[in-house]
């Protein structure tokens, strides 16, 4: 088939399951966090009144997530303007799923343009160009709404935890794109002061965004620095060129200043009153064991997944090892599998959570999660362009079978558990009278739970007025 004709049948396919996810994400509930955090109830309210966590450092103050401010601030200003612009296209109950399902489709794409374009910098060959497509087409099926989204989803049913999780790391992926794209060329990193004003500016973002994005980039820091000292090591013996060329003064000095904006967040983010420690350190490592066999072992999708991904390292070993190119390729399939070991073994530092109740959960993994299907898309695009025609007739089959595993599952548009019982009982709190509003307990309604005592509706009952979903502040139990 023509090359040209196969990009516009791949585009076609991105395209067509963007608009199927969209529709399901238009059916996903509204989490028990939401509220608080956008009304902002008294707990969240200091954190938006302190972006740096100066009141950790001067009174050593103790409150609701002090190194989160950028995150704060972001869903509360999206979901107190966004849903009410959506009026002018959209009833005041569906502009608030609307609202989401269209944040969460924007993260959903920018995410995975990002990741193509990861894969795209770090396997050219015979696609040029078009292997970008090639690369979103390998990983539309991996991004899971409902099928294997409790293990390995990628965007989480819970919009408050897209905030927090799935948005930071997209940015943390665009900061670290400059870096990547120099150091797949092997030049040295020289950015105009313009960019790097912009690159500053969102460093500073992203450090206070919560956890996520300075432990990822922690370990990423500490492999740059293993890297770096293995090259130097290596020229010291007379075998290598020395550092890495793309390590230039300024990418240090950047990636020096981020280091240091991470390591201040972590440092105010142990004044979070959130943090539950009901055990000592040693028990929350003793708990990681059982995280990971629950996370391999709850649905198929997760080991399927890691199964192909060392089959790929075998076969770029068993072919095409004697190339430069694959022996560059397994050695970033090893980064990645060091990334996830790392990483992992740090998650304990970053305490309890009673609903992670064992550590790993696919929102606490997502960098892991997203190394697994960079390495998964990398080392696939560049088996499918280099291994033997025989061979490539084969490996083409498994690929598409196991996107057709991934496809299957997630097939559902009308989901089981979706949010058409909250609409209804929104729509009969709008409807009823005055006063406090008893609601059907068969489903959530803006809760992680049914909410049984009516002033734990409070906020809900503000931000639902604050819509227009209710004429009044309508307080609800059910």
């Amino acid at each position: 088939m023509n090359k040209r004709y196969l990009v516009v049948l791949l585009a076609l396919f991105a395209g067509l399951d963007t608009i199927f996810t969209f529709g399901q994400y238009c059916q996903q509930p509204l989490d028990g966090d939401l509220a608080a955090i956008v009304v902002p109830s008294a707990w969240y309210r200091p954190v938006l009144h302190d972006p740096f966590g100066w009141a950790v450092l001067s009174q050593n103050a103790v409150y609701a997530a002090p190194n989160r401010f950028f995150a704060h601030a972001a869903m509360v200003g999206y979901l107190r303007h966004v849903p009410r612009w959506l009026h002018a296209v959209a009833s005041p109950i569906d502009s608030i799923y609307l609202a989401g399902a269209l944040f969460k489709t924007g993260v959903h794409v920018l995410l995975l343009a990002l990741l193509a374009a990861y894969v795209r910098l770090g396997s050219p060959g015979t696609w040029g160009r078009h292997g970008w497509w090639l690369a979103v087409a390998l990983l539309v099926p991996l991004f899971q709404t409902a099928g294997f989204n409790g293990q390995m989803g990628i965007v989480s049913r819970s919009l408050t935890y897209s905030f927090f999780y799935e948005f930071p790391v997209a940015l943390l992926l665009v900061l670290l794109l400059p870096f990547y794209r120099v150091a797949c060329c092997q030049q040295p990193m020289r950015l105009g002061w313009r960019p790097v004003v912009a690159w500053l500016g969102l460093a500073v973002v992203l450090a206070f965004n919560g956890p996520v994005v300075p432990a990822a980039a922690a370990v990423l820091f500490l492999g740059i620095g293993v890297h770096w000292l293995g090259q130097q090591w290596q020229r010291q013996k007379g075998e290598g060129p020395g550092g890495p060329a793309w390590l230039s003064g300024q990418a240090m000095g950047l990636l020096g200043i981020f280091a240091g904006l991470c390591a201040y967040s972590l440092f105010i983010g142990r004044n979070n009153a959130e943090n539950a420690h009901p055990s000592t350190l040693w028990e929350l490592y003793q708990r990681v064991p059982q995280g990971i066999f629950n996370e391999l072992t709850s649905q198929l999708g997760l080991p399927l997944l890691v199964a192909f991904v060392l089959s790929n390292g075998w076969l770029v070993r068993r072919f095409t090892l004697a190339s430069a190119e694959g022996r560059r390729v397994r050695q970033v399939l090893r980064w990645v599998g060091l990334f996830a070991v790392v990483y992992i073994a740090l998650l304990p530092l970053g305490g309890y959570r009673p609903y992670r109740p064992y550590i790993l959960r696919n929102d606490s993994i997502l960098p892991v999660l997203l190394g697994l299907l960079f390495a998964y898309a990398l080392s696939t695009v560049y088996l499918l362009q280099q291994l033997p025609a025989r061979s490539r007739r084969w490996y083409v089959g498994a690929v598409c079978v196991l996107s057709f595993i991934f496809i299957n599952a997630d097939r559902r548009l009308w989901l089981r558990d979706g949010n058409a019982c909250e609409r209804q009982a929104l729509a009969q709190l709008a409807a009823a009278p005055a006063g406090v509003v008893r609601l059907p307990a068969d489903c959530t309604v803006l809760g992680w739970l049914p909410i049984t005592d009516f002033r734990q509706s409070a906020y809900n009952a503000e931000l639902l007025y604050y819509w227009g979903v209710t004429p009044s502040r309508r307080l609800y139990y059910q």
